[in-house]
């Protein structure tokens, strides 16, 4: 069993390289700035994030055999995909996505 230094040590180590990572960048951007054309594309980062969350909780995977779809999911995202489109606000995408699934699973 570890020592209680040893695993302290170990969370303070972790939270301190967390910490470095996250604060360098804000850093060296600040002294530094960016070409337009890298900007332009990481203005696309979020909206691949999102799309893999969406993908990653639309199917199941399953060892050795090919993913199925996970249809409480795919209702809630029909609702919540045409709230994105006429609302193009996060807080009411959320909410209506997680309305959604909620009824869905009352439902269900």
């Amino acid at each position: 069993m570890p020592s209680f230094k040893f695993i302290l040590l170990v969370i303070i180590g972790c939270g301190l390289v967390t910490w470095i990572l996250r604060v360098i960048p804000f850093v060296l951007l600040k002294k530094f700035e960016l070409p337009r054309s890298f900007v332009q594309f990481l203005s696309f980062v979020p909206i691949v994030i999102m799309a893999a969350l969406w993908f990653n909780g639309l199917f199941v995977q399953h060892l050795g055999h090919l993913p199925t779809i996970n249809f409480p999911n795919l209702l809630a995202s029909i609702p919540t995909a045409i709230a994105a489109v006429i609302s193009k606000n996060l807080l009411v995408i959320v909410a209506v996505g997680i309305v959604s699934l909620a009824l869905i699973r009352i439902l269900i």
